[in-house]
């Protein structure tokens, strides 16, 4: 997937806000850039570190700029949380995802559960319908092993709620996907940061045992497109 528009190198200088990060472009220029990342970034957010920013020249926007990827180390690392559905929408069209072939028809962001809406809702003739809920993965911690992404890096109840929905979708005779797309590609595991969200942890053995699947993909960062690359290995 192209990404929009041509991307500007920059340095990171702080995030802050949560969703606000200043960058140090060309001519020492600073600029205020959209985070679209509500996690902690831990191992991202070093100061200086390289980063790549996408510009939409768009007056109802408060924020021209958005961050889209950070190098970590050697790595290139996609931080905006919006490309995932966007990419995995692509593959679905396309049948890049082995696991989820076979489908006639892909609807976005249905209303399903309690006030939820699910990121994609498959359809076909004969099968079951078949829900799945896409979480951006960006964590990785040298101290847990080099080659292991994992998620979540903070605490989050939304993804929780998500695993309970799919869950009653599985207990209603439906299909139910979480899928953990892994933005960056020096990973070859993924696991389950038990020690930053236990309860996402204890949730996620639930939703497995009452047959929620699990799927995870990483992908190859580039500086002017994202494409989904291998499945890892899931260790929980």
């Amino acid at each position: 997937m192209k990404f929009e528009s041509q991307l500007i190198k920059g340095n990171l200088i702080k995030r802050y806000k949560r969703f606000m990060a200043d960058i140090r472009i060309m001519d020492n220029k600073i600029v205020t850039a959209h985070c679209a990342n509500p996690g902690s970034m831990i191992n991202l957010l070093r100061n200086d570190a390289d980063v790549w920013i996408s510009y939409i020249d768009n007056p109802k926007r408060k924020l021209m700029y958005t961050l889209e990827i950070i190098r970590s180390s050697k790595t290139l690392v996609g931080v905006n949380t919006n490309i995932p559905n966007k990419l995995i929408y692509e593959c679905l069209k396309i049948g890049e995802i082995p696991e989820l072939l076979g489908y006639e028809s892909i609807k976005r962001e249905v209303i399903y559960g309690e006030k939820s809406r699910v990121d994609f809702l498959l359809e076909g003739a004969g099968r079951r319908d078949c829900y799945i809920e896409v979480k951006s993965v960006t964590l990785n911690r040298p101290e847990k092993g080099d080659k292991i992404a994992e998620f979540p890096d903070s605490v989050t109840k939304r993804g929780k709620k998500h695993l309970f929905e799919l869950s009653q979708q599985v207990k209603k005779g439906n299909r139910a996907v979480m899928l953990y797309l892994v933005q960056r590609g020096d990973c070859k595991s993924f696991s389950i940061a038990s020690d930053i969200d236990p309860a996402y942890a204890s949730a996620i053995k639930t939703a497995q045992n009452a047959g929620v699947e699990l799927l995870c993909y990483d992908c190859n960062i580039l500086t002017d497109e994202i494409s989904i690359r291998n499945p890892l290995e899931i260790k929980i």
